[in-house]
């Protein structure tokens, strides 16, 4: 399968769930689906069989900012990094989500932060903390 195809395929699945915890994230399908973190495997599986297949064929590396320009010119490598991004983003956003249910913040707060963390991932995150910090005075994760 060419990259672009895969690509294609990758970035149409991850809408849906995207979607999903924007406008329905207490629905079952929402919770077993999205925010159980089964779509981010998914999409894990799929990044761990790139990595397997084409890294060690793509020059390059990650000691310096050429060589990473080097390796992903191999567009296989570079769907692979893209992936790492769908798959980080949407544990991140799911996380968000459960979260702040657990924290009861209304989830109308959390709705900016998922389309920031969507589309620049550190960002909606950041937004997300200082909303969880301004509500709720919480900053550490329980458990971490």
């Amino acid at each position: 399968m060419s990259a672009e195809t895969l690509f294609a395929i990758c970035n149409t699945m991850v809408l849906p769930g995207w979607l999903l915890l924007v406008v329905l994230p207490r629905w079952k399908w929402t919770t077993q689906i999205i925010t159980s973190v089964i779509m981010p495997f998914l999409f894990g599986l799929v990044y761990l069989y790139l990595v397997l297949v084409y890294f060690g064929k793509a020059g390059g590396g990650f000691s310096s900012l050429a060589g990473v320009t080097e390796l992903f010119q191999n567009p296989y490598v570079l769907l692979a990094g893209w992936l790492h991004y769908l798959a980080f983003d949407l544990f991140i956003g799911s996380w968000e989500v459960r979260d702040a249910q657990r924290l009861g913040i209304s989830h109308w707060l959390i709705i900016p932060c998922l389309g920031l963390t969507f589309m620049f991932g550190p960002i909606g995150l950041g937004l997300y903390f200082v909303i969880r910090w301004t509500f709720k005075r919480k900053l550490l994760i329980e458990g971490a």
